[in-house]
């Protein structure tokens, strides 16, 4: 098959009229294309009918293209101005197409001169594959001219033609430019676009390489079907559309084995015909059809092949089930929700061959079978009052729901079904322990029994020696007596006992139980398994529950969640890894016994004792465990774990834990900082690297043993001592990180001891009561960062050593807030320590004023001390590093006075909020970016030439308008103001710096007064 395209390209309008003979010759090609459309209209009925029958168009499809077909008359889609936008296949050539059917069509196409001219859309058959095994696309584009006229018609609408000037060069393109080729058309034609004068606009468009090129795709009848054979009906439908070797390969039987018409309007000649024309069908669907006794009459007497059929929602007489023996082949039956019979006489259904028969939600009043070959019965739901079963191979029959048949009708029908092996009769209510004992003495095959919701039932002196599967759920008969019978079941593996209200003691013993459920059963007292097999166990909601002893070899999991009464547990389970007994709040301390090595869980790996709140002395050793969680245990005050693999461990909500031993553990972080009351704290992990005892405020007896320890944080340990620190440092050389934040009993001694600590970087002693840091200038000579805090008691010499012995070179931050340096101490540090990256100097109550103007960054002398430099030798002062300056709350600054001969190069941040006493800013810094002045009342002078800056923070300062202009005038990157509650500022003309600086992105102002 060989399928010749031409790709369109459109212009713009020409706003040339052509005059009547233009008008003449659009008319005369509209007429053309109104006469191509409307080719064999006079088959349609026809047509829509075929393809109904087909399974290719359905009848609301077909009536939306009778009603549409008058509504584009000639297939032209037009917009409201009567301009031709797009041509519609027919109804005809759509049809076509679905039929299998194909013609050349003739497609108008005006010239240079505006006449019509015929030119062929070839659609041919190649002669070099006759059997239609090859799909040729073949695309013959030559050189061509393109323009697109606005016209208009006889009638005076405007319309569309697209000309073509044709030439006779032409080369063959290459076939990856085509998409580049038709998107630069559509990138001119959308940067163009059309005006509403319908100028002309032409393109000159080389397609010459495009003349020749053939794509080529095989696809043999045999791949064709297998690749149909993945697709429905509705898909099937749409390719049929494609081609005639497409129609062909859909229609093929195979594919239309099974007719559905569920919920669809199907008349009985259209399913005749469908019959007819696939006469193999094996399987219809005729369900929710308001004709369905005489369709499934017609679909039986005509489909001898018939092998399954499904039918429902609606009236079935008689005459039905005597015609089934029409279809000698059947051999499923479905009836869903139906009326059967005239609900007076009783229906027989009699089938050699018939193995699988469901009658749900049916209204009748008796029926028999007689179907020697049924393998599967449900009667699910029925109303039926009487049942006569004839099926002697009959294995799965489900009664269940069926609220009024007897219990003499259920003995009767389940004994005549020797072979027995699936029965379900839940939701039977007259079921009685009589009969139960006859089906299991006519039925010894028996595996499966649902009997749930059957109220009558015990199953004492009931023995069914082969039962596998047993679901008893909401029987009120079940009692612990019935248990007896249960144990008979030595074959047993799946038991179902929820909501057996009168249940109190299960005791079994069964070597193949594999599942078993007990849920909300309200009695129920103990729970005694000896099942080796045992792999699954269910326990919830049985609030009188307080003894459980479980042995098993297959059990991996256990929960028992919310069993406020358990108190005790024995488990044997040699391959038990994981329990959760969250909010058994009964468990004592003896339960950690049966968890520990030798309590019959080997294999333990994960333990949830969440809001077990009677543990008190809780000592576990387990050389499995690896996860452990004690959260909400607010009983436990002794903790002793010896679990060398534990990897975490959760002890959040215990308020009350005062002792602690982890020796050993595989911890790597741990957090005892929730553990207000801990006193004495051993530990031996030496895997872990992070250990937080922030708030252990009475801790005092500490032994730390973790080699690979890197991060120590003790705040608030005010009970911590300089012994204890020394032996911290001694057995955790690796220690970079410490804090000891207001641990006011270390002193001296314990801080000359971190020495040891080659690594340590970081470094807080914010409140304590050091009264000089000599012991942290020799000991910790690679501190990078250094906190204090509020250490009030460090004199104005305690930090000389910074800028005059210049101790601890490495430092980049200095923390020295809420301290009672003087304002000279402070300038030498920012005179001198050029070498700091951050400095926060936030409340310094000494500090008055941040003078830079004569406080160039050199190197410390002594007041007259004789400089190594000559008088004239040019001395270069080096660059401050500082980058984040925090003064925030230093309510004695009145004046901050940075220039740029201060060499403040790499300064980023600068906080001054809180200031009240603020009075004149001026900052020349070239790397500045955030500036926070908020809350200076007193800023009265704003100076800047800050050219990065980028955010300006003015909340609540009482500076005028023209101030804040002047000030950002020299800061060209900003992009973010606040200037809210500023009563001199209006928020109007804060908007109107948007015009003058267009950086300027956020503005936040308070509403004028």
């Amino acid at each position: 098959m060989r399928i010749w395209c031409c790709l369109p390209f459109f212009g713009e309008f020409d706003n040339t009229m052509e005059g009547d003979k233009d008008g003449e010759n659009v008319g005369n090609c509209d007429d053309d294309i109104r006469r191509n459309e409307n080719l064999g209209e006079n088959n349609l009925s026809k047509n829509l009918e075929l393809g109904f029958s087909l399974g290719l168009l359905d009848v609301e499809i077909c009536r939306n293209i009778s009603s549409n077909s008058d509504d584009n008359v000639g297939g032209l889609k037009r917009d409201v101005e009567g301009v031709v936008v797009e041509r519609e296949k027919s109804v005809c050539e759509l049809l076509e197409l679905s039929v299998g059917g194909s013609s050349s069509r003739i497609s108008p196409r005006c010239d240079d001169t505006g006449s019509v001219v015929a030119e062929e859309a070839v659609v041919s058959l190649s002669e070099e594959d006759p059997q239609h095994k090859r799909a040729k696309i073949e695309t013959g584009l030559r050189e061509c001219h393109f323009a697109t006229t606005g016209l208009l018609s006889g009638d005076g609408r405007s319309i569309v033609i697209r000309s073509c000037d044709s030439y006779t060069d032409s080369s063959v393109y290459e076939k990856n430019r085509i998409q580049h080729l038709c998107s630069s058309v559509e990138e001119e034609v959308n940067a163009r676009g059309r005006n509403n004068d319908l100028d002309t606009i032409k393109y000159d468009i080389d397609t010459s390489d495009m003349d020749g090129m053939e794509i080529r795709m095989d696809l043999s009848d045999d791949l064709l079907h297998m690749v149909f054979s993945f697709l429905g009906h509705g898909d099937l439908c749409r390719s049929a559309m494609v081609c005639k070797q497409w129609r062909v390969a859909s229609a093929h039987e195979d594919f239309w084995r099974l007719l559905d018409f569920e919920n669809r309007n199907v008349s009985v000649e259209q399913l005749e015909d469908i019959c007819f024309r696939y006469p193999r069908a094996i399987e219809v669907n005729l369900c929710a059809n308001p004709d369905m006794h005489l369709l499934v009459m017609r679909a039986v007497s005509m489909l001898r092949n018939l092998e399954a059929l499904t039918i429902g929602k609606g009236q079935l007489g008689e005459a039905f089930f005597d015609a089934l023996t029409d279809c000698p082949l059947l051999k499923k039956l479905v009836v869903c929700d139906a009326a059967l019979g005239n609900g007076v006489q009783e229906i027989s259904i009699n089938h050699d061959m018939l193995q699988h028969l469901q009658i749900t939600k049916c209204r009748v009043l008796r029926v028999s079978l007689r179907c020697p070959q049924l393998d599967t019965l449900s009667l699910k739901r029925s109303n039926m009052a009487l049942v006569v079963l004839n099926c002697p191979l009959l294995r799965n029959l489900d009664i269940g729901s069926c609220h009024k048949l007897p219990d003499t009708a259920i003995r009767s029908a389940v004994i005549s079904c020797p072979l027995l092996e699936y029965l379900d009769m839940s939701n039977c209510s007259c079921v009685s322990d009589e009969t139960l004992r006859e089906i299991a003495d006519a039925c010894p095959s028996l595996r499966e029994l649902d009997a749930s919701y059957c109220p009558n039932i015990s199953l004492e002196s009931v023995r069914m020696l082969l039962l596998t599967v047993l679901r008893l759920e909401s029987c009120e008969g079940i009692t612990s007596a019935s248990m007896t019978a249960i144990a008979y079941c030595n074959m047993l593996e799946v038991l179902e006992l929820d909501n057996c209200n009168l249940l109190m003691s299960v005791s079994l013993e069964l070597p193949h139980l594999r599942n078993l459920r007990l849920v909300h059963c309200r009695k129920f007292v103990d729970l005694n398994l000896q099942c080796l097999n045992l792999s699954s166990l269910t326990v919830s909601n049985c609030p009188a529950l307080h003894r459980i002893s479980i042995s098993s070899n297959a059990l991996k999991k256990l929960a028992l969640h919310k069993q406020g009464s358990l108190n005790s547990l024995s488990l044997q389970c040699q391959y038990l890894e994981e329990v959760d007994l969250a909010d058994c709040e009964s468990l004592t301390d003896p339960v950690c016994d049966v968890f520990s090595d030798g309590g019959g869980c080997p294999m333990l790996k994960s333990l949830v004792l969440d809001n077990c709140e009677s543990l008190t002395h809780m000592r576990l050793h387990s050389t499995s465990l690896i996860d452990l969680s004690l959260v909400g245990c607010r009983g436990i005050t002794s903790l002793n774990l010896t679990c060398p693999y534990l990897e975490q461990v959760r002890l959040d909500g215990c308020d009350h834990l005062e002792k602690a031993s982890f020796l050993p553990v595989g911890l790597q972080s741990l957090n005892l900082g929730i553990c207000p009351k801990l006193s004495a704290l051993h530990i031996d992990a030496p895997n872990i690297v992070g250990l937080e005892l922030k708030g252990c405020g009475v801790l005092s007896e500490v032994s730390i043993d973790c080699p690979l320890l890197t991060s120590l944080d003790a705040s608030f340990c005010s009970q911590l001592e300089d012994v204890c620190l020394s032996a911290t440092a001694a057995s955790c050389p690796l220690i970079e990180k410490l804090i000891l934040m207001s641990c006011p009993s270390i002193g001296s001694d314990g801080l000359s001891t971190l020495s040891l600590l080659k690594n340590l970087t970081y470094l807080d002693l914010s409140y304590t009561f050091l009264m000089d840091l000599d012991a942290v200038f020799k000991s910790c000579s690679r501190l990078t960062v250094l906190k204090l805090q509020a250490c009030k008691y460090l004199n104005d010499s305690s930090l000389a050593a910074l800028y005059k012995e210049g101790a601890l070179p490495a430092l980049r931050e200095l923390d020295l807030s809420y301290g009672t340096l003087c304002q000279s101490a402070i300038e030498n540090l920012l005179a001198y320590c050029t070498h700091l990256t951050h400095m926060s100097l936030n409340g310094c109550v000494n500090m008055h004023d941040l003078n830079w103007g004569s406080m160039a960054p050199s190197s410390y002398r002594e007041p007259g001390a004789v400089s190594n430099h000559s008088l004239d030798d040019p001395v270069e002062p080096p660059h401050r590093l500082l980058q984040n300056l925090n003064c925030v709350g230093c309510r004695n600054i009145k004046k901050v006075f940075i220039p740029s001969t201060a060499e403040c190069m790499y300064l980023t941040s600068l906080n001054l909020s809180l200031s009240v006493n603020l009075k004149e800013i001026d900052i020349a810094c070239p790397n500045l970016c955030f500036l926070n002045l908020s809350n200076c009342s007193s800023l009265e002078l704003l100076r800047l030439d800050c050219p990065k800056l980028t955010s300006l923070f003015l909340q609540s300062c009482n500076i005028n308008e023209e101030t804040v202009e002047s000030a950002v005038s020299r800061c060209s990157m900003l992009e973010t103001l606040d200037v809210r509650f500023c009563p001199k500022i209006s928020s109007a003309n804060m908007t109107g710096l948007r015009v003058i600086y267009p950086n300027l992105k956020r503005i936040f102002c308070s509403r004028s007064v």
